[in-house]
C-alpha cells in the first residue's frame, strides 16, 4: 500500500490550498481515509477524515467551516481542500488510511501513512 501526499506550499494568511493524497495497492472499500497534521515542537493531530465507502467526513474543531475533505474513486485520490489559511495551520500534513472496524476516524492509530507535505502559511 502506498500514500502519497502533494499539493502543499507556502500561501499567505486568508490563501488556499489543495492537498491530494493519491491510494494504491488495495481496494479502499470499507477504509476511513484521515488527514493528520504535525507543527513543530507539537504533537500529531486529527484534522479531517472521510469513508471510503459511505463517504460520511469528519472534522476537528479548528478547520470546521474552512476546510473541505472528499474522494475521487475512480482515481483513488482523497483531497483537502483548504480555504481561508491561517499561520496555525503551518505543519507538515499527512495523509493515512485504516480499515473503519479499526475505531474512531479521529483517533491516530492508522495502519498506513503517507510521507507528508509541507503547508507553511505566513502572516
Amino acid at each position: 500500500v502506498q500514500l502519497q501526499a502533494s499539493g502543499g506550499g507556502l500561501v499567505q494568511a486568508g490563501g488556499s490550498l489543495r492537498l491530494s493524497c493519491a491510494a494504491s495497492g488495495r481496494s479502499f472499500r470499507g477504509y476511513n481515509m484521515g488527514w493528520f497534521r504535525q507543527a513543530p515542537g507539537k504533537e500529531r493531530e486529527f484534522v479531517s477524515a472521510i469513508s471510503w465507502s459511505s463517504g460520511n467526513t469528519y472534522y476537528a474543531d479548528s478547520v470546521k467551516g474552512r476546510f473541505t475533505i472528499s474522494r475521487d474513486n475512480a482515481k483513488n485520490t482523497v483531497y483537502l481542500q483548504m480555504n481561508s489559511l491561517k499561520p496555525e495551520d503551518t505543519a507538515v500534513y499527512y495523509c493515512a488510511a485504516k480499515p473503519a472496524v479499526r475505531g474512531s476516524p479521529y483517533h491516530s492509530e492508522y495502519d498506513y501513512w503517507g510521507q507528508g507535505t509541507q503547508v507553511t502559511v505566513s502572516s
